[in-house]
């Protein structure tokens, strides 16, 4: 296990946002990770230090740490601490395939009421994966 809580990134928490403000901090937790910036181990804050840290209330802290530990993203052990689990990564990156699938649902569904043809969608989403490549990494065809 890693050592002391490492501070947060997470965006600001707010009731202006979308989402609850507990589902705002699992959001926000599942993208630390899944990006890496919280790797396997790590120790996280208690809910009252987050808490504070986030302007919320340590209940809302504690409904999304249990949240996170029911889908195995955490764990806590009495006395020491929650902690980042060890297949964690894969099941942020497992939630995070179902929500781009339900995108590209979604996507498909309106370039489809707009006319466009499979071989468009194909094209259009082409153009929009090269846009992300950085240019010493794209291969030339």
């Amino acid at each position: 296990m890693a050592g002391p809580p490492r501070r947060l990134t997470l965006p600001p928490i707010s009731a202006a946002e979308p989402g609850t403000l507990y589902q705002q901090i699992v959001d926000g937790l599942k993208r630390e990770v899944s990006e890496g910036r919280l790797p396997p181990g790590s120790a996280l804050p208690s809910f009252r230090s987050l808490a504070e840290e986030l302007l919320v209330s340590v209940i809302t802290v504690k409904r999304a740490y249990e949240e996170l530990e029911r889908e195995g993203i955490i764990y806590r052990r009495q006395g020491l601490g929650t902690f980042v689990a060890t297949a964690a990564v894969d099941r942020t990156r497992e939630a995070k395939t179902g929500r781009a699938r339900e995108l590209l649902q979604e996507a498909l569904r309106e370039a489809t009421e707009a006319g466009l043809s499979a071989r468009d969608v194909i094209h259009l989403l082409q153009s929009l994966l090269q846009e992300r490549e950085p240019r010493h990494v794209r291969k030339r065809d």
